[in-house]
């Protein structure tokens, strides 16, 4: 996880994945070094789910690099 123009990114698999919707608080404050997360496209749009929370989602942004 790396902030870039102020807003948190993270690169996997030659892709940069930039946060449109915040992560819910009670997510652990290391959830993304910890948690297992997949991202689906869905509705028109890319959402990251974590595993450990299966009915939140948080819409993302897919960039290729």
């Amino acid at each position: 996880m790396e902030l870039y123009g102020g807003y948190p990114r993270f690169q996997y698999g030659g892709f940069w994945f930039g946060f449109m919707d915040p992560w819910p608080e009670y997510w652990a404050d290391d959830w993304y070094d910890n948690d297992d997360v997949y991202v689906v496209y869905s509705e028109d749009g890319y959402y990251l789910y974590n595993r450990r929370y299966p009915r939140d989602r948080i819409a993302i942004t897919v960039y290729v690099d």
